[in-house]
């Protein structure tokens, strides 16, 4: 049995961060993954997809500035493309990220790990390792494949599936109009898909973020020729052949693709975890509180999507510095994971949003008022082209004068979001956000707009 102050089970962000900041705070530690270093995020989903995006962007960009519209000619070199996200995840070969662990003397156990008692951590390459001071989990989480008929039988794609395509599918189906599968539809069909289809099975699109954020964004995709069916509920899914064409049948209709690709959300596995050894049960995720502990025991702890709390990378990350600090014996606790998580949809228009939605801050009991105005209404946005629109929108606690929710859509628009972040985490006054005077001519400048609208 080797002996380390801290074992951490899962080498994605969540994980890397973790035994990164014990192990710069002079801990021994050791880090166990199944597959690459850097994990789903890395190689499958965040990096990969982002720059799948990137050339429809690019060009979309171009093609709204008068001047620079016209030197935009041909079409998007796919070969390139793909090479580059080839690239971006180094050829799926964690060679490149290993050495860092190795820079922070972190000991690497390949292998998949499972609790085998109190601090103890068995590996199925055959180690045992014992934690002198703290356990932390960070599994992740898989792709959930919704119980329809036909569809496991159909052999559909998961992200992991279309991240690494090597390929441009000339019909896609997405099944899924949350983050996963917007994106993905909007980077195939940029990339050449001749035909792409929606199905989300809710009434709309990014059903957990404010309702004009979906409607913008449907309405955005439809103009690119991408079919978006809301309220369809997929009834059989069938493939003619082994890699024949796919068919699902929704609302008495039968649509045809060469691919599926399934984006209905992630699960937690537990099965493997060990958890019940420790005496710990679960649901549907790893329970914590508020300092990442697991089931009150003073050694385990969890971080990232097996928490089920904010599965988010950002979130994981932030997790994981979290339950460091507090197994250094540092005062730390997670203020951030439930009430001030920012997201962004890195679609065109992005939908970028942080702490409650208007429905949410609702639901609290709390008396809140909105006030929103126009993304594309300010010099910035009409500085850098034509046609940049899109909604701004703040949800106040009229009682606290705070921000407690934003919501930013248009083109390019990400960078406003952590502003916001700011003003939502840190509870700031608006009498205090009156004075953060934004910049001219930037689409920041949609600040003052809203706090003007709000009657400041």
């Amino acid at each position: 049995m080797d002996e380390f102050d801290v074992v951490v089970v899962g080498g994605g962000p969540a994980g890397e961060v973790a035994a990164g900041r014990c192990a710069e705070a002079g801990l021994e530690v050791a880090l166990v993954e199944a597959e690459l270093v850097g994990g789903e995020c890395s190689y499958w989903g965040c990096m990969p997809s982002k720059t799948l995006l990137r050339p429809g962007d690019a060009v979309a960009a171009a093609r709204r500035v008068p001047g620079a519209a016209a030197a935009v000619s041909g079409e998007i070199d796919v070969a390139a493309a793909l090479a580059r996200r080839d690239y971006m995840t180094g050829g799926w070969d964690d060679a490149g990220q290993v050495p860092w662990l190795t820079e922070h003397a972190i000991t690497l156990v390949r292998g998949r790990g499972s609790l085998a008692g109190e601090r103890t951590v068995s590996v199925d390459s055959g180690a045992v390792l014992r934690a002198r001071r703290a356990v932390v989990l960070a599994t992740g989480s898989r792709p959930a494949l919704p119980p329809i008929p036909g569809l496991a039988e159909a052999r559909p794609w998961d992200n992991r599936d279309a991240t690494a395509a090597k390929s441009v599918p000339r019909r896609l189906l997405v099944l899924g109009g949350g983050a996963i599968g917007v994106e993905l539809a909007q980077a195939f069909r940029r990339l050449g898909a001749e035909q792409v289809t929606v199905l989300e099975g809710g009434p709309r699109l990014l059903p957990r973020e404010e309702p004009f954020a979906g409607a913008e964004l449907q309405a955005a995709l439809e103009a690119e020729g991408i079919e978006v069916l809301v309220g369809a509920a997929v009834e059989r899914v069938r493939r003619a052949g082994w890699t024949g064409r796919v068919t699902v049948e929704v609302g008495g209709r039968s649509i045809e693709g060469d691919e599926l690709l399934v984006a209905t959300g992630r699960r937690v596995e537990l099965a493997g975890l060990g958890l019940d050894r420790v005496g710990i049960a679960a649901e549907r995720a790893v329970p914590v509180d508020d300092q990442l502990r697991v089931g009150g025991l003073d050694w385990l702890y969890a971080v990232g999507d097996c928490t089920g709390v904010a599965p988010l990378t950002h979130m994981g990350k932030y997790q994981a510095r979290i339950a460091a600090d507090v197994i250094l014996g540092r005062p730390a606790r997670d203020r951030s994971s439930i009430d001030a998580v920012p997201r962004v949809v890195f679609t065109d228009p992005q939908v970028c949003a942080v702490g409650l939605t208007e429905a949410q801050a609702r639901e609290r009991g709390l008396a809140v008022r909105t006030v929103s105005y126009g993304t594309g209404n300010v010099a910035g946005a009409v500085a850098l082209g034509e046609g940049i629109a899109g909604t701004s929108q703040l949800v106040i606690d009229t009682d606290r004068q705070v921000v407690v929710g934003a919501t930013f859509t248009g083109p390019g628009i990400q960078e406003l979001l952590h502003s916001a972040t700011i003003a939502v985490a840190a509870a700031v006054p608006l009498s205090e956000l009156w004075h953060a005077v934004p910049a001219f001519p930037t689409v920041s400048e949609v600040w003052l707009r809203l706090l003007e609208t709000y009657g400041l």
